[in-house]
């Protein structure tokens, strides 16, 4: 792989984990609000770490952001659709597992869906979405003429 298409590659791995922050923040934190980044009886507490988690995706995502920008910039980016999507499917996917395996399993810090009748179930569909998300990104990236 070029280093032209290696920043490619790394810069859109950089916003697949930003953008599934995201999607984790808003979808499972605000619209169906399953969970706070920390399950506690002080939602003090709770909104402080979810406004935490919101300012490392959203950093992430301005990391890549500039990364792309500076690699153009200097001429140092390369150009493929696929090496790209590859790069978002499978950080996403990253981050679905290392969130998933440190926060619902090591540190026990929350759980998917808390209130569910099976929290273990939800927890562990997450993780599946992970290893999905990694393994669609590297079919695609296995497609890839340059790798």
């Amino acid at each position: 792989m070029s280093k032209k298409d290696k920043n490619l590659f790394i810069a859109s791995f950089i916003l697949g984990l930003g953008l599934l922050g995201a999607i984790d923040g808003i979808v499972f934190h605000q619209l169906l609000q399953w969970h706070h980044m920390i399950l506690s009886p002080n939602i003090k507490l709770e909104i402080i770490t979810d406004g935490l988690f919101t300012a490392a995706f959203t950093a992430l995502l301005i990391w890549g952001g500039v990364k792309i920008f500076q690699d153009a910039r200097n001429q140092e980016l390369g150009y493929s659709w696929r090496l790209f999507f590859s790069g978002i499917f499978i950080g996403g996917g990253v981050f679905n597992l290392v969130e998933g395996i440190i926060d619902h399993h090591i540190l026990q810090v929350h759980r998917v869906r808390p209130t569910a009748d099976n929290p273990l179930l939800y927890d562990l569909a997450f993780l599946a979405s992970g290893v999905l998300l990694v393994l669609i990104g590297l079919l695609i990236k296995r497609k890839y003429r340059g790798a």
